[in-house]
């Protein structure tokens, strides 16, 4: 008489291969997994995001796992050549580094044409490609509305990417310039005129002498304006 198991039973053989007489991991489980988490992972960058990893080692050998937890190791992050971390919390205890390949396709914004210092950036000035940002440097732009509007703090030439680092706010103060200084405080706001002593974009602070000789500092606004809070 052929023996029948219970349904739970079955289900348990499915849900924990350990118990079907698995001795060691899926490797290729381990390696999908780390994919996944690693796409997960990107979804916030700016493009499409594909991550590849080389079939682990079949000789290595782990035991079978119930609970995996991926990590990104410490000084590391998912962007090209990368390693994942797997960690098994149960029934053993190992960890692996899986290498892994994270390419991120996105439209970068390039010179259109040489750059001057001090140039401030239109729309002919730029142009866009689709490319992998991870083969380029740290902050390249992505995005035009970073890049117009702004000046350039280098010369970049025609068919370079455009970096955050190479391109600056307009100044709204400039050193030099008679400013107004807009001193405000619960139930009071007092006006006095004064001279920069830096420059400054909308939003940072820029140091001001006042009529007396007061060294104060301030917020830069449009129109030379400063204001002080108190």
């Amino acid at each position: 008489m052929a023996t029948r198991f219970p349904p739970i039973f079955l289900f348990l053989l499915m849900a924990f291969p350990a118990l079907a007489g698995t001795q060691w991991q899926d490797l290729e489980a381990l390696r999908k997994g780390a994919i996944q988490f690693a796409q997960q992972q990107g979804a916030a960058q700016p493009g499409t995001v594909t991550v590849n990893a080389v079939p682990l080692d079949p000789r290595l050998r782990l035991p079978a796992c119930q609970s995996i937890d991926f990590f990104i190791p410490t000084g590391n992050r998912l962007w090209g050549n990368s390693n994942l971390g797997a960690r098994c919390n149960a029934p053993s205890s190992w960890t692996v580094y899986i290498p892994l390949t994270v390419s991120i396709t996105s439209e970068v914004v390039f010179a259109a044409r040489p750059l001057g210092t001090g140039q401030k950036i239109t729309e002919a000035d730029i142009l866009l490609k689709s490319e992998d940002i991870t083969q380029f440097a740290s902050g390249v732009i992505t995005d035009p509305r970073q890049a117009l509007g702004k000046t350039a703090t280098i010369s970049v030439a025609a068919g370079y990417p455009l970096r955050l680092d190479m391109l600056r706010a307009p100044y709204v103060i400039q050193q030099g310039q008679s400013v107004k200084i807009l001193a405000r405080g619960q139930g009071f706001q007092v006006n006095a005129e004064g001279k920069a002593l830096t420059n400054a974009a909308a939003g940072q602070i820029v140091s001001v002498r006042s009529g007396s000789g007061q060294i104060i500092k301030g917020t830069a606004r449009e129109g030379g304006i400063v204001e002080v809070p108190f």
